[in-house]
């Protein structure tokens, strides 16, 4: 008996970690909104940034679709409002990857069911992958959000690739319509900033537009994401 003690720890140990990542976390309250797919959340009286599993929302620079998407989760997590995190990851960036529950209901599955994003394929191994692809192909077939274009936006995805290899691509998948984008302009010459001198996020986004690329530095469309 003695020798199993070893292995049932071991076994203990597995468990409690995959409760941590799988299982709801404590209440958090919601700080901040970033984008379609990220926010800050106060959780034990520490901030965190939450991206949003499953699914990828519009970049900044995809006007009008990537603050149509920031602007519905707001309205679906305003500042204050209490949400449930389901840890599912952690990203590169170090970011807590998680399904966020309200009322119940899973915020990042309304994202794509409302057209504000897309099921995020790439990533779909430790979500509802049915769930995610039906909600998209029924924002699909009411047009909705991204999908007001037939066929939908160029992907968020294939985007930020364009802006890392130099060229905001505004090709979509073969078969369909080209997007109406927005892509950054080319960088103001004589004027450099850097993020803690800027002194907002919003402000950082709207200096990305403007074609100061320089401040994403990890060439995700985001600018300065240390100011969220």
């Amino acid at each position: 008996m003695e020798r199993k003690l070893p292995s049932l720890s071991r076994a203990l140990a597995l468990c409690a970690s995959v409760l941590l990542l799988a299982g709801p976390a404590a209440a958090a309250t919601v700080v901040s909104v970033g984008d379609g797919d990220t926010l800050r959340v106060e959780d034990g009286g520490k901030k965190v940034t939450i991206r949003l599993a499953c699914i990828d929302a519009p970049e900044t620079a995809q006007a009008p679709y990537g603050m149509a998407s920031r602007r519905l989760l707001q309205e679906i997590a305003p500042i204050g409002a209490t949400v449930q995190l389901v840890m599912k990851d952690r990203d590169r960036y170090g970011r807590t990857v998680a399904d966020i529950l309200r009322n119940g209901q899973s915020l990042n599955l309304r994202m794509v069911r409302s057209g504000q994003a897309f099921a995020y394929r790439q990533y779909l191994a430790k979500c509802d992958a049915a769930a995610y692809l039906k909600a998209e192909r029924e924002a699909e077939r009411a047009r909705l959000g991204v999908w007001a274009d037939p066929g939908g936006i160029t992907r968020p995805w294939d985007f930020r690739r364009g802006l890392r290899t130099g060229s905001a691509s505004t090709s979509k998948p073969s078969g369909q319509n080209p997007v109406r984008t927005t892509p950054p302009r080319a960088m103001p010459t004589g004027v450099r900033y850097r993020c803690s001198e800027i002194g907002s996020f919003a402000k950082a986004q709207q200096l990305l537009r403007e074609g100061h690329t320089y401040l994403d530095r990890d060439g995700d469309g985001v600018a300065c994401q240390s100011l969220r």
